[in-house]
């Protein structure tokens, strides 16, 4: 789902309202205090940010596209914590404590997982074909317009990893996975396997 512009931040609201619909759906849930907080985090990591990540590997993520998933996943962390902003928690102190890294660094991961599937393909397959692609002709004048390819590079290189990487499943899963903390759900980042 694109805008007009081309961007994904009608992709991004769209998963956005859906969260928040599934969010209400387990609300009774979230809300009871006596429910132990890591069963609370649990159900919004299995239940909740999947339904914002979906087709996120194919999304251009901007400043404004990350901020809104920023935004969207502490309000619904402070909920399960059960602070408000006015209390002055810290967002990282918050994420820390129920074990949960940003919604910013699983939708890299998701989009470097894509990157690595079509890496790993045949030379002449269409997908690996149609990544390389250059529309001929000239990019319009002004601030270029931001491509799915100009986000990776930005990723890779944020993680210090290169293209060529990818033929390397193992590493490339190590490198590229972002681990939730203390949820049970495997070992923490370093400890991810091989």
């Amino acid at each position: 789902m694109l805008g007009e512009k081309g961007g994904s931040m009608l992709a991004v609201r769209a998963r956005v309202k859906a969260a928040w619909e599934k969010w209400r759906e387990i609300g009774p849930v979230i809300g009871d205090k006596k429910m132990p907080r890591k069963l609370k985090t649990k159900l919004y990591t299995t239940m909740v940010r999947p339904v914002i990540l979906y087709g996120a590997e194919c999304w251009v993520v901007g400043q404004k596209e990350e901020q809104l998933l920023e935004t969207t996943e502490m309000r619904m962390l402070r909920r399960i914590r059960g602070v408000t902003l006015e209390d002055k928690m810290r967002s990282d102190d918050i994420r820390k404590e129920l074990g949960v890294c940003p919604i910013g660094e699983k939708a890299r991961e998701s989009r470097l997982r894509w990157f690595g599937h079509v890496m790993r393909r045949e030379p002449e397959n269409h997908l690996k074909q149609m990544l390389n692609l250059e529309v001929p002709g000239r990019r319009p004048r002004g601030r270029p317009k931001g491509r799915w390819r100009d986000g990776i590079t930005r990723d890779m290189k944020q993680l210090h990893i290169e293209a060529e990487d990818a033929e390397d499943r193992s590493f490339w899963r190590k490198r590229t996975q972002a681990a939730d903390l203390n949820l049970g759900t495997g070992a923490s980042r370093e400890g991810r396997g091989a």
